[in-house]
């Protein structure tokens, strides 16, 4: 039986394990679903058990269990891991979506539920392929399936360090990005990092009426919109200084068709000059990700005394993020305006990475990925983050990080109406099977 064959064959069972898996809402974020983590991470354990996966764990490290698996390689025959991730982001307005989120749905052509893209489909990719081997595969397969992506992977240096035999290997492939298009391959070669702080304006030390006193004391909410606004130039261009660039991409993205995967509403401009592609994937970009003050129903003729936000910033490949954490915090402090206090309070950071496809291990994926999909991967870069990549990169010298998609630029993660196209997830199962036998090679 050809592998396409028994791809074909598993991806059913995969399909009824995976909408089993989508079904428990492990959101990492909320402590409520704790046990809900904790359970997916025992399904998954199961899952790998009857596989027949002769060592299977978890493993932990002060945070959310991460499952492991490992099939021993065949002698002389190198080492994979393959990661994905089970915990899952909340599901916002549950009014907004088309159908409960937490109970997959097909329609289409698609399976729509909040963790089906991003990143359990990545998780059924990796299943569909040592199903395929019947649990034999032709190398030595590592699998981890982390829980804490969605909340920034607190633990993971913690676990590298704890268990880094374990997860050593000679090639990683990390099923968490997205394809250039339905049907259409991607391998993402780089990603940016980023830095995130929370930064409290005071003016007073206690509210003051705005009739009395307004227009003589500043208050905090307008201090904290002022001091966000520096954040960009009058083009939209991040102002931080100390922050640096990665080259531009050679790959062009149509502006019509980010109009459409964006949803920008009519007459809203474009931030930031230079390439859309290098603006979203190899330059920094700031974001105000929320504010805490008075909400609007509770408003009064007052003046606030304290105002806070979060901002979040994307790093250039190649970017230390120690180094640009200490830029955003010198320069919200230096940007103070009337003089108020600011304070910051740094949160998570990581590193971008740019990797090289330059060897025969990539060309073996590049050449699987091309039968599987009937079109070559096309290289981009991705301007999420995934500190991951860095972390296997740095650790395992001269390894191969590959990182893989599932998911196409329609399938709205983190977002209303997840969803995943059943087609691309068949082809991605047979592209890393055909990976994996072309590597035995």
């Amino acid at each position: 039986m050809s592998l396409n064959d028994r791809v074909s064959e598993v991806l059913p069972s995969v399909f009824t394990d995976l909408e089993r898996l989508i079904a428990i809402p492990s959101v990492s974020s909320l402590d409520d679903h704790h046990e809900h983590v904790l359970s997916a991470a025992h399904d998954i354990q199961g899952l790998l058990t009857d596989l027949g996966c002769p060592d299977v764990r978890l493993l932990e490290a002060g945070g959310k269990p991460a499952v492991y698996g490992h099939f021993p390689a065949p002698e002389g025959a190198p080492t994979v891991l393959l990661y994905a991730h089970y915990d899952v982001q909340p599901t916002g307005d549950l009014a907004a979506w088309s159908s409960k989120p937490f109970s997959a749905i097909e329609r289409e052509g698609r399976l729509y539920a909040r963790g089906s893209a991003d990143d359990k489909g990545g998780i059924g990719v990796h299943l569909a392929t040592l199903r395929a081997f019947d649990g034999k595969p032709p190398v030595g397969v590592k699998i981890f399936i982390e829980g804490e992506e969605e909340i920034g992977s607190p633990s993971m240096s913690a676990l590298l360090d704890t268990f880094g035999d374990d997860l050593a290997a000679d090639v990683f492939v990390i099923a968490d990005s997205v394809n250039w298009n339905v049907g259409e391959p991607a391998f993402t070669t780089t990603l940016r990092g980023m830095v995130d702080a929370t930064v409290t304006v005071s003016t007073l030390r206690t509210g003051l009426h705005s009739g009395q006193f307004g227009g003589v004391v500043p208050d905090a909410l307008t201090a904290l919109c002022r001091l966000m606004a520096t954040l960009h130039d009058d083009r939209g261009n991040v102002a931080i200084e100390g922050l640096t660039t990665y080259p531009d991409p050679t790959v062009d993205y149509d502006e019509s068709r980010m109009r459409e995967e964006t949803g920008i509403l009519d007459g809203v401009q474009w931030i930031g000059d230079g390439p859309a592609t290098a603006r979203m994937w190899t330059k920094p970009a700031a974001s105000v990700l929320a504010i805490d003050a008075t909400p609007v129903r509770d408003a009064s003729n007052t003046l606030v005394p304290s105002a806070r936000a979060k901002v979040s910033v994307r790093l250039a490949p190649g970017q230390d993020p120690d180094a640009a954490e200490t830029a955003l915090r010198e320069h919200l402090i230096a940007h103070a305006p009337w003089g108020a206090q600011v304070e910051v309070e740094p949160g998570q950071n990581g590193a971008g990475s740019a990797i090289s496809l330059d060897d025969d291990r990539a060309r073996a994926a590049l050449d699987a990925f091309t039968e599987a999909f009937g079109v070559a991967p096309v290289e981009i870069g991705v301007g999420g983050s995934i500190p991951i990549v860095a972390e296997f990169s740095e650790r395992n010298p001269g390894a191969l990080v590959l990182v893989t998609a599932v998911t196409d630029p329609t399938s709205r993660m983190h977002g209303i109406d997840e969803s995943l196209d059943l087609g691309d997830l068949a082809k991605a199962s047979l592209a890393e099977t055909l990976f994996l036998e072309r590597l035995a090679r």
